[in-house]
């Protein structure tokens, strides 16, 4: 969507396809951080996102036992010093409206694309399933932002490494009662591990269990969640029971992968479907903006100037943004390794955070060292393109 957007705004016809008939999907990627609040800043829509409903997280702690540690400060960071908790849908929405302020955009919701159309070893076009039927739909150029499971990436054959994830995340709503606790953070105990989002009105859960053990989870009684929750935080012991069955619970299946190339003749791959994140940070859906961010400075003067798109010219979106995905998924894989996999391991001894650590902790700006490493990531993209007002 950012990416149409920015093309479109550069004065360029460009089609998106949408396979829902809306974005109304819970709990996918509502963390906006700073490098993509940045990108709205440059584009003149942030005025319009900061009406949008959202919390604003200033800090992240991490709490074991009874020790409620801060560990991420955002404060101080300039010039954004928050990440907003914001409903996808409500972001989708925005960029969507600001999208078709441009004639040249054509948003088609209810349109899947569901195999490429090649010639000669180039992809030319989609084959597109549609409320009227299949279509065919050609371009210059296509970019595929269809997630980890990526329909195009397979039709067109790349493959990649996948790096492992020892969790899956099972994902639910509780009421939030007043008094309790303000902060978003995340609650760990021998076994088990829980990040709690606060999303004013409610808590939006993350509870973390062993990869590939969802299906036996979900063959005991529900209360067994219910239980392992109230436990893990015993200020939603009188709230669990609003998890009335486990369709109330969603499970996001981890992986952390990336493709070795991420293009073909005609065809580039962006975000997730080009590079799996663990969600870690939240920071996939930014990563992905920035992904988007940069195709959109390289493409949009080739295709405004006529110039063939050659790979190329899409291999330079792929260098751009490799050193910071690299970098990104090495620093989650390091945490799943020697954080996540001992916390779920039942033999190991209960968790503690080291005295150094805690010391060093106590200082903002080592708390805000991690706060700019996911706020603004390892690379900050910025809009080159310009609008081109008809």
């Amino acid at each position: 969507m950012m990416l149409g957007y920015l093309l479109a705004r550069s004065g360029l016809p460009v089609v998106v396809l949408e396979k829902h008939a809306d974005f109304l999907r819970d709990f996918r990627g509502d963390t906006v951080h700073p490098s993509t609040l940045q990108v709205l800043a440059e584009v003149g829509l942030l005025r319009k996102f900061e009406d949008l409903p959202q919390r604003k997280v200033l800090h992240l702690s991490v709490r074991i036992g009874t020790r409620m540690q801060p560990v991420v400060d955002f404060r101080g960071l300039k010039p954004f010093d928050h990440v907003s908790l914001v409903p996808q849908w409500n972001f989708l929405d925005l960029l969507a409206d600001a999208g078709r302020g441009y004639p040249s955009f054509d948003l088609r919701m209810s349109h899947e694309a569901v195999g490429l159309i090649e010639r000669d070893g180039r992809a030319i076009g989609v084959r597109v399933q549609s409320p009227a039927g299949e279509l065919l739909i050609h371009a210059d150029v296509i970019v595929a932002c269809d997630g980890r499971g990526s329909t195009l990436r397979d039709a067109a054959g790349l493959r990649g490494q996948d790096y492992g994830a020892p969790m899956d995340v099972l994902w639910f709503r509780l009421p939030r009662n007043d008094g309790g606790p303000e902060e978003t953070f995340a609650i760990v105990g021998a076994g088990h591990m829980m990040v709690l989002l606060n999303r004013t009105s409610y808590w939006q859960a993350a509870y973390v269990v062993p990869k590939g053990t969802d299906k036996e989870l979900r063959s005991r009684p529900l209360s067994t969640l219910r239980d392992s929750v109230a436990q893990l935080a015993p200020f939603l012991a009188a709230n669990v029971g609003d998890l009335t069955s486990w369709d109330d619970v969603k499970t996001l299946k981890v992986r952390v992968d990336r493709l070795d190339r991420w293009h073909r003749p005609g065809l580039l791959l962006i975000g997730d479907a080009a590079h799996a994140m663990s969600p870690i940070g939240g920071v996939g859906i930014n990563l992905a903006i920035q992904d988007a961010v940069a195709a959109a400075n390289v493409l949009a003067p080739a295709l405004a100037a006529g110039q063939s798109i050659d790979e190329a010219l899409l291999h330079r979106v792929q260098a751009r943004r490799l050193p910071p995905t690299n970098l990104t998924q090495m620093l989650q894989l390091q945490i799943q390794k020697r954080v996540i996999s001992r916390v779920l391991d039942p033999t190991e001894p209960p968790p503690e955070i080291p005295p150094i650590m805690r010391f060093l902790l106590r200082f903002r700006a080592v708390r805000r060292i991690p706060a700019r490493i996911i706020g603004y990531g390892f690379r900050r993209e910025h809009v080159r393109t310009g609008e081109i007002v008809s």
